[in-house]
């Protein structure tokens, strides 16, 4: 047998169309997450051991490292972020009473000994942002995994405690399993994929991902594209709240990250502005101002991995995925067959998702193969049926909309259409049984016998679609997905 193509690694499919029911704690509905990132003192530059100066998010959009040299302008931007913005945002907070989340770089806290006394005596949340703020794209994952482990002990002689949390901003690809494979952290906030804490598999790791924001968040004054006053940060901050509280009132609890950087939110001007947000913010019923470590513990508490799936599709072979699936299209294994030579991945993983590979088999079957598979379909209640031959996903369906239990004009009249559409057509009369009575069924029997043969044959073709996700649904509800 076979083997499938690769399988296809990122998650697009995520909670899906109905995210899951659930609350935050005293039934708040919004977890509203403040971030301070404290990055200054860890930046590129050459007393760092750099081989240039730093040119990511600063007052100077578009800058350009100086290579092998010292950049006055940068230097003195960050500094401010240390020696004002810092304060300046760790009054506002404690006045609001809201405690964030601090993402740490190692060495900017070691070289900021005040700053991190102050984050301490307020009970802020210290995670990692890594042993430097610096990119990590080109670093192999042995350098990568050395910097991390660095990290993570300089961050504990800093602040007295191993670091719960997991942040890098500049990260590689290899950032997140790295992270995983430690067991140190009970969250890893390296994507921006969700407005919820979600789950990640690492090996034999059930991994919590408590996503960030790049979107709320400061960084955008000094992006080409991006807020040009406070009223932009603080109007967009207001929006998205007021959005995700209204989100919320349909039963999925929401969660909003708040992007902030001692250097830009820290400047007057941008910090009135989230002075602004927070006062908003504390004045709306079912907000929660939370640690990123306090949403982790509730989520992992409250909603943890399921331990049960459905059979992964990255781990069937081609042999258990066609009898798994091969009679979700009567009598057409073919078409799980040609399914399986398809890019799938975990956006197939559910029921919509893998009705979609096995139509697009399907769709791309000739017409005369189409017609195979419409031939393949039993009358309804047919004589098959009242000999008890049909399959088992046949009778089911039948049995659902009564078909096993026809009146004697029923019968006779089923009996006639079946005749006269057949003759008419010269296949069977399909319809997805599951959406209808047996009066619509009738219905809709002497509507189409009328129609032509290309729109019936096209009809017959989706009603078939529509069987095969009833089936499959069937087949995930019997795997409690």
């Amino acid at each position: 047998m076979g083997a499938r193509a690769e399988y296809y690694q990122r998650d697009l499919h995520g909670y899906g169309r109905m995210p899951p029911l659930s609350t935050w704690p005293n039934g708040t509905r919004v977890a509203v997450q403040v971030v301070v990132n404290y990055e200054e003192g860890g930046e590129n530059c050459l007393l760092h051991g750099d081989s240039g100066s730093e040119a990511f998010l600063s007052e100077i959009v578009g800058a350009e490292s100086w290579p092998d040299a010292r950049h006055w302008n940068m230097e003195s931007i960050y500094e401010y972020g240390a020696r004002a913005g810092f304060w300046r945002l760790w009054r506002i907070l404690n006045d609001a009473g809201v405690k964030p989340t601090v993402f740490g770089v190692a060495t900017a806290l070691a070289r900021s000994p005040s700053q991190t006394a102050a984050m301490l005596e307020s009970d802020w949340e210290i995670a990692s942002h890594g042993l430097k703020w610096i990119e990590y794209r080109g670093f192999s994952r042995d350098e990568e995994r050395r910097h991390m482990e660095t990290a993570v002990r300089l961050h504990t002689a800093v602040t007295g405690q191993e670091p719960r949390g997991w942040y890098t901003g500049r990260c590689s690809m290899n950032t997140m399993s790295l992270a995983a494979e430690t067991g140190l952290f009970e969250y890893l906030s390296d994507s921006y994929a969700d407005d919820l804490p979600y789950w990640l598999k690492f090996k034999d790791r059930d991994q919590l991902v408590v996503p960030y924001t790049l979107d709320a968040n400061d960084m955008r004054f000094a992006t080409a594209q991006g807020f040009n006053s406070g009223i932009q940060f603080f109007e967009y901050l207001r929006d998205s709240l007021d959005q995700l509280l209204e989100e919320s009132a349909h039963g999925s609890a929401k969660m909003m990250s708040v992007g902030l950087h001692c250097r830009l939110a820290g400047r007057p001007g941008r910090a009135r502005a989230l002075k602004r947000f927070l006062d908003y913010a504390n004045k709306q019923t079912g907000v929660w101002f939370a640690r990123r470590i306090d949403i982790a513990r509730w989520w992992a508490e409250n909603y943890p991995p399921s331990g049960e799936s459905m059979p992964r599709l990255a781990t069937m072979d081609r042999r258990s995925f066609v009898s798994c699936y091969g009679s979700v299209f009567e009598h057409s294994p073919w078409i799980a067959e040609r399914a399986f030579d398809l890019e799938f991945g975990p956006g197939h993983e559910n029921c919509d998702g893998l009705h979609h590979l096995l139509c697009r088999a399907f769709r791309a079957a000739s017409r005369d193969e189409k017609m195979q598979v419409i031939k393949a379909h039993p009358d309804l209640a047919g004589k098959l049926a009242q000999a008890r031959r049909l399959t088992a996903e046949s009778t089911n369906e039948q049995a659902s909309a009564g078909l096993d239990a026809l009146t004697d004009e029923e019968r006779f009249r089923f009996t006639s259409l079946n005749a006269e559409y057949l003759n008419r057509f010269g296949f069977p009369f399909i319809i997805a049984v599951r959406d209808h009575t047996r009066a619509s069924i009738l219905d809709a029997f002497a509507r189409r016998v009328a129609e032509n043969e290309d729109d019936e044959f096209n009809e017959a073709c989706a009603q078939i679609e529509r069987i095969a996700w009833h089936r499959l649904n069937s087949i995930f509800n019997g795997h409690k997905e």
